[in-house]
């Protein structure tokens, strides 16, 4: 076995051990390092080698169940719609935000990872559909800005979905509510249309 062979085994070691102590836990954020590697059969320092940090690692095990839930949910075929630019965003984040709910273990541990260390960059995946929505009346930057800001929003209020009831009588984890949350958001954010 060559080295990129040892290398891409190890990480998925590393992913498959995260992945089986994230569902076993009752507290995701107790989830170390060394628990992880120990799992995986390899050294700690592998973690940071193979993904930079347990966060990262953790984010890229939270990808795997989100790509398995968005083909569940046939997003391609939202995405290929004739619907309006802003009715795909709505149907869009419903979806994520169920994700975020479904998988709230990994949605505790990685929030604060991408809200404060995501490439911002790498654009969000609604940027496309709200550039189409405003066709050339704000510019790419504002658009992306506008996208990131409803992503942002909606990843914060599903990990503070417990305050969110408490606070403001609204329970994300209610299908209608969460809806209504989420188009109220869409709506304040995507003039017209």
């Amino acid at each position: 076995m060559n080295k990129d062979e040892k290398l891409a085994l190890t990480k998925d070691k590393l992913l498959s051990a995260a992945m089986s102590l994230m569902e076993e836990t009752d507290d995701p954020l107790s989830v170390t390092s060394r628990q992880i590697a120990d799992r995986a059969g390899v050294k700690a320092s592998m973690i940071n080698y193979c993904f930079g940090s347990r966060e990262e690692l953790l984010h890229k095990t939270f990808e795997k169940e989100y790509l398995s839930f968005l083909k569940e949910e046939d997003v391609k075929s939202i995405v290929e719609s004739d619907m309006t630019p802003k009715e795909k965003i709505r149907k869009l984040h419903y979806i994520v935000a169920r994700c975020l709910l479904v998988n709230f273990k990994f949605t505790k541990v990685i929030t604060p990872f991408v809200l404060f260390r995501r490439d911002l960059a790498v654009p969000s995946f609604s940027s496309r559909f709200v550039m189409e929505h405003y066709r050339g009346r704000k510019t790419e930057d504002e658009c992306k800005l506008i996208a990131y800001e409803l992503s942002s929003a909606m990843q914060l209020m599903i990990y503070r979905k417990e305050e969110i009831k408490e606070g403001f009588g609204i329970d994300l984890n209610n299908e209608d509510e969460l809806k209504r949350v989420i188009d109220m958001r869409v709506d304040l954010l995507l003039e017209g249309d």
